[in-house]
């Protein structure tokens, strides 16, 4: 097995959910198929657009996730699906370069400017090592409070306090453990909108300095939904509860939807007075249409989510 680099785009040319898959031609059938069964980060160019003059791609590795397998596309010849899992966000995403240092050295020339004909291969393979830095860089912020939460629950010893242990554990092992997840999808969707509810634009920090404000799945982790901040609003603990109840739901427009009977006037006040959610600044981290239209379908004891 090998682990590798994906570039893919705010809006791919190929039929792209980084979340769940990822499509690629032949071309990288050969490397990819040497992944399946290990892990891949993901990689945002300067072009977020197939378009030739668009501009403003975040030039970083954005993500993580584990190749499970590789399709067959049934509408296109000689052309893949990769099926992904355990897609998950850097607390902040990772430039290819920083202060001259590559995370990736065959992306360096010899006299220490890019190799552009290796950027320009949407598949790369690397090593471990590099991997391993990319995903410590981009959970930097995780990494940090997990030890320190490791300082804080340390043992008393016979009246000896036990000495802290350094964090050890593999950084592909904690990207998969459902309590780090919860934190960066946390941390990540909160960041994505200011630490205010989409609803209600209301941003409420408790007298510890921490925001109340919730981070909801809007495909529900029970229904293989993802960490994903595209399938992530923020929301205040009243509006979260609604939400999930199918009373509250979202159109692909970001329209505000509201069931005709079961929410309070008191709640309908307190709603954005233009109809649609608070939306993060990067089109990258908006809700993806797909896991609105899931909300508001999805069924649960035969009725729809949304109850509208």
């Amino acid at each position: 097995m090998a682990k590798a680099i994906l570039t893919t785009k705010a809006s791919p040319a190929y039929n792209d959910r980084p979340e769940e898959f990822y499509h690629f031609p032949s071309t990288y059938l050969n490397y990819l198929s040497r992944v399946v069964g290990d892990h891949i980060i993901y990689y945002e160019p300067r072009r977020p657009s197939p378009e030739d003059s668009s501009r403003g791609g975040r030039q970083a590795y954005f993500a993580c996730a584990r190749l499970d397998t590789i399709e067959p596309d049934p509408q296109t010849a000689e052309h893949y699906y990769a099926r992904v899992s355990n897609y998950l966000e850097f607390d902040n995403p990772v430039p290819f370069a920083e202060s001259g240092q590559y995370y990736e050295a065959a992306l360096r020339k010899s006299d220490g400017t890019t190799n552009r004909g290796a950027f320009g291969r949407a598949v790369r393979l690397v090593s471990d090592e590099e991997f391993d830095r990319i995903l410590k860089t981009g959970f930097a912020a995780e990494i940090k409070a997990a030890k320190t939460n490791d300082a804080k629950t340390t043992n008393d010893v016979d009246g000896l306090d036990e000495p802290a242990h350094d964090y050890v554990r593999p950084i592909v092992e904690m990207t998969i453990s459902r309590p780090f997840r919860d934190q960066v999808f946390k941390r990540g969707v909160r960041s994505a909108y200011d630490n205010r509810c989409a609803f209600t634009g209301l941003q409420l920090i408790n007298g510890g300095g921490r925001p109340e404000v919730q981070a909801a799945h809007i495909k529900p982790v029970a229904n293989n939904g993802t960490d994903s901040v595209r399938n992530g609003l923020a929301l205040s603990g009243t509006i979260h509860w609604l939400f999930d109840r199918g009373l509250l739901s979202v159109e692909d427009n970001y329209k505000i939807l509201v069931a005709k009977k079961g929410v309070p006037d008191q709640i309908t006040k307190l709603l954005n007075t233009d109809g649609t959610v608070r939306l993060p600044a990067s089109d990258s981290l908006k809700p993806h249409p797909y896991y609105l239209k899931f909300h508001r379908e999805l069924k649960f004891h035969r009725e729809n989510v949304f109850k509208g």
